[in-house]
This record gives C-alpha cells, structure tokens and sequence, in this order.
C-alpha cells in the first residue's frame, strides 16, 4: 500500500513538471524516453532468444 502511495505521488509530481515545461521540451523528452525503452525491449529480447 505505501508503494502505491509513494508511486501515486511521484506520477503526480512528474505530471506537475510536465504541465509548467514548455511543449518542445515535453516532446523531445517523450521522444527520447520512448527510444530508450524501445531499444530496451529489444536487447531484452534479443538475450532472452539467444539464451542457452
């Protein structure tokens, strides 16, 4: 429950900043943050093929 809590205050504190940066920053930010995953996913299963 207090993991849920601590989450729920730093989605709220994320968005907050998100609301008061200007567009530009929001989209090369996003954008940035969705490559990082996207090449993350794909080394994850990358190694999860090539396991032994």
């Amino acid at each position: 429950m207090l993991f849920l809590v601590a989450a729920l205050l730093l989605l709220g504190f994320a968005l907050g900043t998100v609301a008061h940066a200007p567009l530009s920053f929001t989209l090369v930010a996003a954008a940035v943050i969705g490559v990082w995953l996207t090449v993350f996913a794909l080394r994850e299963r990358h190694a999860r093929r090539h396991q032994h």
